[in-house]
């Protein structure tokens, strides 16, 4: 193993403390610190000499999140929820019987209650058709990370939709 990853396995604990501590929700908090380890390795060479590794990586943690905010803000006025009136998908004949207006209702409610990541998963994924590259091209995310937050949007729609959780 490198130096630089010898380094940055022995930070992992205070990275994910700080982590934490920036965004306080546990599945964005290993989001960011992947996102930090993968930018850290990446950008090594960009490192000033002399600068310690700990307050850099620090600095690179604070500037993805800053441009995660950014990025969701923007995502906020550009994906609107859908109209109530408005199809979801190709819905051909007889595709009524399958799901009626009080069922895509509900179901439009409670993609609205996940968290914004998975929203914009199920969204993309579920409702928009697109492919799992599409969507992590889209949301300009790798691919593994738009399939878990698809698989946890999925099981959240599943859980309260079967009745056991409990909507907000």
């Amino acid at each position: 193993m490198s130096d630089i990853r010898r380094e940055i396995v022995s930070l992992l604990p205070r990275l994910r403390r700080l982590a934490w501590v920036i965004v306080r929700d546990a599945q964005d908090c290993e989001d960011l610190l992947q996102l930090t380890i993968e930018r850290a390795l990446a950008r090594a060479g960009e490192r000033e000499a002399g600068t310690q590794l700990d307050l850099w990586m620090f600095r690179v943690m604070k500037n993805l999140w800053i441009d995660e905010i950014r990025k969701r803000r923007r995502w906020g006025r550009l994906v609107e929820p859908l109209p109530d009136d408005m199809e979801v998908g190709d819905r051909g004949e007889g595709a009524g019987d399958l799901l009626d207006n009080v069922e895509l209702a509900k179901v439009r409610a409670l993609v609205e209650d996940l968290p914004e990541e998975q929203r914009m998963a199920v969204k993309l994924v579920l409702l928009g058709g697109y492919s799992y590259a599409e969507a992590a091209a889209v949301l300009e995310i790798p691919e593994g990370t738009l399939t878990s937050r698809l698989a946890r949007g999925r099981t959240a729609l599943l859980q309260h939709y079967n009745g056991k959780g409990t909507r907000h």
